[in-house]
């Protein structure tokens, strides 16, 4: 998926770094801002048990799916629907679900009447989020996957995993240049395309991981951990606006919308971390509750809290570090933001070792 400051050139980087501080060479690996999990993924993968957190819910589906299952999923209940599903290899059934919700036929519901320019050709303003096709399909999809889930015909994790494969799929063909704060005027050809289920395959193992959909700081004050990752907001844009639709999709809630944009209500989903006068205070708080031996934190070098008040906040709980790197500046900072100069931003990636 498209997300902004995505951690993906970084993650050997991290991994490194915490080596050099954290002497266990097994440990939990604890992601409190998770977004999308690529930094979890790629310790999930290394072997790690894992723990994540976010406080978007299309981000808690999307780790849901890639976090807590971890056994093959059987499908048992849809045979009434897929009869197919009782003669065929465990292997096999994802594929044969994802052909029969592919094989929908589309409705015009929430999607296709907010988010498609059929679906608002005689509103206002016509949202062309996506195209007509891939709305309606997205809205026959949507509604299966909550008919099966209400009837009991799949599983809590077979949910996840439907819902994780619609997500990651419908963001495939979205008309946005990468994020949902605004969508183009003229249907791209990538958004042409006609949306189609691929499986959001999760890692198979034996650890049993668990994942939040909470406010962070007061996660912390009810959990513990080993070692603790940490990859706040940067800046004030909120992500709970850049992803609206995704959390449309994800919650399926028919929603109130307004503005140009007919964006969600998010304001109990506003972070701190995103308000300069707020993160310092935040941040303090959020570090003396974490009850945790390793403490990263994740900060590059011109956003909301400075370099010294990272130092600051983290010292006070005990030996304080940090690394560096420098990497190129995500492509859609550079157009939105005119005055950056510099190709390249560097990471610093702090750590404190509490008492």
């Amino acid at each position: 998926m498209n997300y902004i400051w995505s951690k993906k050139s970084l993650l050997e980087f991290i991994e490194k770094s915490i080596w050099k501080v954290v002497k266990e060479k097994s440990y939990t690996f604890s992601d409190l801002f998770a977004g999308t999990g690529i930094v979890w993924r790629y310790f999930k993968e290394k072997g790690h048990r894992v723990i994540a957190n976010d406080l978007q819910y299309y981000s808690y589906v999307i780790n849901k799916n890639y976090i807590e299952n971890h056994k093959p999923l059987e499908f048992r209940w849809l045979i009434s629907f897929i009869w197919e599903l009782e003669n065929i290899d465990i292997t096999e059934k994802q594929s044969l679900v994802l052909n029969y919700l592919n094989s929908l036929k589309g409705k015009k519901w929430f999607i296709y009447k907010n988010y498609s320019p059929g679906g608002t050709k005689w509103k206002e303003q016509e949202r062309m989020y996506f195209s007509d096709e891939n709305a309606m399909k997205c809205d026959a999809i949507r509604t299966t996957i909550e008919e099966w889930k209400n009837q009991n015909h799949i599983t809590e994790g077979e949910y996840f995993f439907l819902l994780a494969t619609l997500l990651e799929n419908i963001d495939k063909v979205a008309n946005t240049a990468s994020v949902y704060g605004a969508f183009l005027k003229k249907i791209k050809k990538s958004a042409e395309k006609l949306m189609w289920l691929k499986p959001a395959i999760f890692l198979i193992n034996d650890h049993e991981n668990k994942v939040y959909n909470s406010d962070v700081n007061e996660l912390v004050k009810n959990t513990s951990h080993e070692v603790v990752y940490l990859d706040p907001p940067y800046n004030e844009r909120q992500y709970s606006a850049n992803y609206h639709v995704l959390e449309t999709i994800a919650k399926y809630d028919s929603p109130t919308l307004k503005g140009k944009t007919w964006m969600r209500d998010y304001s109990t989903q506003k972070s701190l971390y995103c308000k300069k006068a707020e993160v310092k205070a935040s941040f303090r708080e959020l570090v003396q509750n974490i009850d945790a031996q390793y403490i990263f934190l994740s900060y590059n070098c011109e956003w909301l809290m400075s370099h010294e008040d990272i130092k600051e906040i983290m010292s006070e709980v005990w030996e304080y570090g940090v690394f560096t790197k420098e990497y190129k500046r995500f492509k859609a900072d550079k157009t939105e933001n005119r005055n950056h100069k510099k190709d390249s931003v560097t990471e610093y990636l702090h750590y404190v070792i509490k008492k």
